[in-house]
């Protein structure tokens, strides 16, 4: 909603002080459409030829990321640290294999159909998965582990962040197609040298409406969106940042609490839950 909220503030602000300043609509809007029509479709085009199909969908969800922010709440670090907790302290108790159930069929496991929200990620899910299997495996090296799951969340990261990567690309580009819209209304207006003053005016009005439009929607609009997607992938990131601590914690011999405890202190601190608040539900932790 900031989002949006932000976008208003911004056109009542600009196109206020327009009016006030004794600017009239009538020229914008005639010239709005055919201006809009060339420095969107360009910006559009050179989305398209930059980036594939999947890509493309991938930025589409990015928009829609923007407006509804994190996915993740207190409530999900909650759920994520209570099921670790619930994992490090088996694998301490009963051994590694105990584990065995739970990781190789997590869709019929009665742990993550306690919290299916984490069920239905698949990243998580297989995060999870695939490094307790790895435990099992006597790849117990913490350092090794560690340094594995830092190179995958990285690349996760780098993939997730190509829709604000495609974002800014098109607000950098915005100003100069604004610029070739209004270069096209001067050709324009020279074919009519001919014509009076006051209609010369108008021509040349709307030619720089295309340069207005497009330093507008680069400066206003993508790259604003470029930076919210941007921290808001930064924001989840710290999700899986808490696996891994989680889990490198139990490797290095820690005690479940403890592991625990690392992985609470990497979220994110508006979304961090207190010791108070986690102990409580792991102390209401019941799974089948």
């Amino acid at each position: 909603m900031t989002t949006i909220g932000g976008f208003v503030f911004l056109l009542v602000c600009v196109f206020g002080g327009y009016v006030a300043s004794g600017g009239h609509f009538e020229l914008i809007l005639h010239a709005l459409p055919f201006e809009g029509l060339m420095i969107g479709g360009a910006a559009i085009g050179t989305l398209v030829m930059s980036n594939s199909v999947a890509d493309i969908k991938h930025v589409l969800g990015g928009f829609g990321k923007i407006f509804k922010g994190s996915r993740f709440g207190r409530e999900d670090y909650v759920d994520l640290l209570s099921l670790l907790f619930y994992f490090v302290r088996l694998a301490q108790t009963k051994g590694a294999m105990a584990l065995e159930p739970h990781i190789e069929r997590p869709e019929e496991s009665a742990a993550f159909q306690k919290f299916p929200r984490i069920a239905a990620n698949h990243h998580a899910v297989a995060l999870i998965c695939d490094y307790l299997r790895m435990v099992g495996m006597n790849a117990d090296d913490p350092n090794q582990i560690e340094d594995l799951m830092v190179r995958e969340l990285k690349k996760l990261h780098h993939e997730e962040m190509h829709p604000s990567h495609a974002m800014q690309s098109m607000a950098d580009a915005l100003p100069a197609l604004g610029i070739v819209a209004a270069v096209l209304g001067v050709v324009k207006t020279m074919a009519s040298i001919d014509q009076p003053p006051a209609i010369l005016g108008k021509m040349i009005g709307g030619a720089l409406v295309g340069t207005f439009l497009g330093v507008l929607l680069a400066y206003g609009l993508m790259a604003p969106f470029a930076a919210r997607l941007k921290s808001i992938i930064d924001e989840e990131a710290k999700y899986f940042e808490v696996i891994r601590a989680v889990l490198v914690a139990h490797l290095q011999g820690n005690a479940p609490q403890v592991s625990v405890e690392s992985g609470r202190k990497m979220a994110p601190s508006g979304l961090m839950p207190s010791f108070s608040e986690l102990e409580t539900a792991l102390q209401g932790l019941q799974i089948a």
